[in-house]
């Protein structure tokens, strides 16, 4: 339920789009089309049937094909892009001149009034957000993944002078002390590989 409801947002938000006649929007369709349909919410039928008039069905077309070619321009590629350029229509040599005008073409501006370095500019400043929030992402997981690890070794105490240790962090003397007598025999116990090769028979 709560999924149909969110494709129909998503494909209203591209409605919106088509139907403002505002350049600088149109210039963020590509983006807003390639997030709706990574996430399985876009539906071409769905937004053709919405659109009333030929001309407005048109503007969706050229959107839509502008945003393909784009795709290949910036050379990255999605699962859908191929089937979606079936579903729309587009025959080969009308792809190809496309692709030619917007890979070749820098100041000039294409048909819709979109200009070809903007359109460009947009997508790769929002994939470079995505790449990054991706690689966030992972770092996170990975930092959560050792602290559950370190959790299952070591007491609180001895976690955080592990990571005193490991991040070259001053300790007292007493830390160091309890430091060699405890927490380093553990270390050394874990560090060892004939350890590492029984923990992944067992």
């Amino acid at each position: 339920m709560l999924e149909a409801e969110e494709a129909q947002d998503v494909n209203a938000t591209l409605l919106d789009l088509v139907k403002s006649k505002d350049s600088r929007l149109w210039e963020g369709f590509p983006v807003v089309l390639a997030n709706c349909a990574q996430r399985g919410l876009f539906n071409y039928e769905a937004v053709m049937k919405q659109l009333k008039t030929p001309n407005e069905q048109k503007t969706f077309k050229r959107l839509l094909l502008v945003s393909l070619v784009l795709y290949k321009v910036v050379n990255v590629k999605f699962s859908w892009a191929d089937s979606l350029v079936k579903v729309a229509g587009f025959k080969k040599d009308e792809f190809n001149k496309a692709y030619q005008e917007l890979k070749k073409k820098r100041n000039k501006v294409m048909y819709e009034g979109l200009s070809p370095d903007r359109l460009k500019s947009v997508f790769r400043n929002y994939f470079m957000q995505e790449e990054n929030r991706l690689v966030e992402f992972a770092s996170a997981q990975e930092e959560l993944g050792l602290e559950y690890a370190l959790s299952q070794v070591f007491s609180p105490k001895q976690k955080e002078l592990f990571l005193k240790r490991l991040k070259n962090e001053k300790m007292t003397k007493t830390e160091r002390e309890y430091y060699s007598r405890v927490v380093k025999k553990k270390v050394e116990a874990l560090a060892n590989p004939e350890l590492h090769k029984l923990a992944k028979n067992v």
